[in-house]
């Protein structure tokens, strides 16, 4: 009877961690997923590097977008979004430089991330 007992509470521990899990990965998915997305204009921006960081839950980063000649040159990351993907930060960084624009297709696999750092990168050049 002792035996079940454990194991009651074992599979019960075991639910209630699952739950608390999939409660803490899926917290503001939805509002992050429906930020919307606004063009960069550099037509007047100066040459330098401008920081830029977007501010929810585990999607939390902090970029460094440089432009020269008024082009986005390169974006640095300089704090992660927990449980980040450098295929899509590689992959969307590529996107924007090639565009010279925030408005580019998410990546696959990597929407919610990819918002996220789009933020990033428009709140550099937007200040």
């Amino acid at each position: 009877m002792k035996a079940f007992k454990i194991l009651g509470f074992t599979i019960l521990l075991i639910v209630i961690v699952g739950m608390a899990g999939v409660f803490y990965l899926s917290r503001g998915l939805e509002e992050v997923l429906n930020v919307s997305i606004n063009s960069v204009d550099l037509s007047e921006a100066e040459d330098g590097v401008y920081k830029g960081s977007f501010d929810f839950g585990r999607w939390c980063n902090e970029l460094n977008v440089t432009v020269e000649n008024r082009k986005i040159t390169k974006i640095e990351i300089e704090e992660d979004v927990k449980f980040a993907n450098e295929e899509v930060s590689r992959l969307l960084f590529q996107r924007v430089i090639e565009k010279q624009n925030t408005t580019v297709d998410t990546v696959s696999g990597g929407t919610v991330t990819s918002k996220a750092y789009l933020k990033s990168i428009e709140d550099a050049l937007n200040k």
